[in-house]
């Protein structure tokens, strides 16, 4: 079985090159590959190499390069700023089914996907990306949306443990009434302002709420820096005769192992049969960790099977060794298991290991994932909770099951994402765009628009984790018991009024502030191919 890495790479200085050919496509993939640009001396301001690099590495690594038009046509150092660039060169590249830019965000001026993140490179780090998919953060430690009934009801959706908000008495389900003084919260003019307040860099913001059972609090949430346990609740049901397992799972980080073994060891202890995974807020992280649940909940008769297949562009499925090794590939080191650089032996020497030794085609081992059961868990059912935060190894997760289990999903539309990344240091930033994308065993992909659900309807957020009368979670533990989806006028009763009163935000509304509120969260999936020599 291959054996893949989340690695954070180590710049290796600017590049400059010549012109290269490409032209606009609105196919899925790359469809033919490219001639290598030519990289010659740097020559230029430290700022307009970077520029220059940014577009090199998207010639090469982006997954729709052949959209990207020529360096004199798209001319990188004209553009005010590395985002300003970044955006451009993502929006060229059109999605057949919706006539826009596959990175196009209807609410913001930046790409769906690509980002960059300053963080690792300024401080000397490896690592740093989005904190909260690294086992640790430096925030509130809280989330908040509104409530699908009201354009004013303000609500803490998610606490982490042991963050500051968490030590000061916030817990899912918490009406906000004011923040830093502010009373008028209403959306949507105040979206601005709670990204600012909530979601910004200020070291503390004041809060007034009615805790869950409507009592009124105030609180001081203070930015600190605590360690993120992504489980936020687990609980097993009796529905008739079934025990059905429940898992919130926040963020695919690279500190869940144990807990997500323990927790799925309990499950197989009790008897669970069929499984509730909350995704609702999970916008990815690591594929490591992704494969990890995917092979704890999928059928032992699985192992060996392809799982799924990472696919790169054509350019890089078809380029030499000799020509890759002469592109920018060989700028960018590969780390081996403890994050050192790696090395092979060629002849009597030593020799790092780069992108241009990596066997970029689909049909290669390194680039197909396969099932390898773990555990003792046996399920008839799985069920998937998901909104449109749901993004990526959240999405990935849930496709690699779909060909191998009862999949059921709930809720909303999920982000879509099928395309991943590995980071490219330039000077001072890491940059973060689509280099491949996912297809399960039955090659399907292209989610774009993201997986559809069995059952829309949105969450009640008044309700905290585990209630029965949670509306998604009341729509799994209805479907476990009767096998549909279908509410009485009794069991609607029990169930919650939000599946029967009228919404005051429709679900496009919903998926809009899912864009708007806290927009620089993280969604993506991170993997760079780990080669063995």
């Amino acid at each position: 079985m291959r054996n893949k890495r989340f690695l954070y790479l180590v710049a290796l200085g600017f590049l400059s090159f010549g012109a290269t050919t490409g032209c606009k496509k609105s196919s899925a993939a790359p469809d033919e590959p490219e001639t290598p640009p030519v990289v010659t001396t740097p020559s230029g301001t430290r700022d307009e190499l970077t520029k220059d690099s940014i577009f090199l590495y998207g010639k090469e690594l982006y997954y729709w390069n052949t959209s990207l038009p020529t360096y004199a046509a798209f001319n990188p150092r004209g553009f005010s700023s590395n985002e300003a660039e970044l955006y451009a060169m993502t929006q060229y590249s059109l999605d057949p089914a919706t006539g826009k830019p596959y990175e196009y965000v209807s609410t913001s001026g930046e790409p769906k996907y690509s980002f960059f993140d300053y963080t690792a490179a300024t401080a000397g780090k490896t690592g740093a990306l989005k904190a909260d998919v690294n086992g640790s953060a430096n925030d509130y430690g809280f989330s908040v949306q509104y409530n699908y009934n009201s354009t004013t009801d303000l609500r803490v959706k998610y606490v982490y443990p042991n963050s500051s908000a968490a030590l000061q008495g916030l817990t899912r389900g918490c009406q906000i009434t004011s923040v830093n003084g502010r009373t008028d919260l209403a959306y949507p003019g105040a979206i601005n302002f709670l990204n600012n307040a909530i979601f910004g860099t200020n070291a503390t913001v004041t809060l007034a709420f009615n805790d869950i059972g409507g009592n009124p609090k105030t609180a001081v949430v203070s930015r600190s820096l605590y360690t993120i346990n992504p489980i936020l609740f687990t609980n097993v049901y009796t529905v008739g005769t079934k025990k059905v397992g429940y898992i919130v799972f926040n963020s695919f980080t690279n500190n869940a192992s144990s807990a997500i073994n323990a927790v799925f060891s309990n499950f197989a202890t009790q008897g669970v049969s069929e499984l509730v995974i909350d995704l609702r807020y999970n916008g990815g992280g690591y594929v490591s960790t992704a494969t990890e649940m995917i092979n704890l909940v999928a059928p032992a008769g699985e192992t060996g099977n392809t799982m799924f297949t990472s696919y790169y562009n054509n350019y890089l499925q078809s380029i030499t060794t000799a020509q890759r090794k002469a592109s920018v590939l060989a700028h960018q080191p590969l780390l081996d298991d403890a994050g050192k650089l790696q090395t092979f032996t060629s002849g009597v020497n030593g020799k790092y290991a780069t992108y241009a030794d990596l066997n970029y085609s689909p049909t290669a081992a390194d680039n197909i994932e396969k099932f390898a059961k773990s555990g003792s868990l046996t399920l008839n059912r799985i069920y998937f909770i998901v909104t449109g935060s749901t993004a990526s190894a959240s999405e990935l997760t849930i496709n690699s099951l779909k060909p191998v289990m009862d999949v059921k999903l709930i809720g909303r539309t999920t982000y879509g994402k099928p395309v991943g990344f590995f980071p490219i240091r330039i000077d001072k930033v890491d940059m973060y765009i689509p280099e491949f994308e996912t297809k399960n065993k039955l090659g399907v992909g292209g989610y774009y628009s993201g997986l559809t659900v069995d059952k829309e309807s949105p969450e009640d957020l008044s309700k905290a984790w585990g209630d029965e009368t949670e509306t998604l979670l009341a729509y799994a533990l209805l479907y476990a018991k009767n096998g549909n989806f279908v509410t009485t006028a009794a069991k609607t009763a029990s169930l919650s009024t939000s599946t029967t009163a009228v919404p005051k935000l429709s679900i496009a509304e919903l998926r809009e502030l899912d864009e708007k509120l806290d927009p620089k969260s993280f969604k993506g999936m991170v993997m760079t191919p780990h080669k063995k020599f």
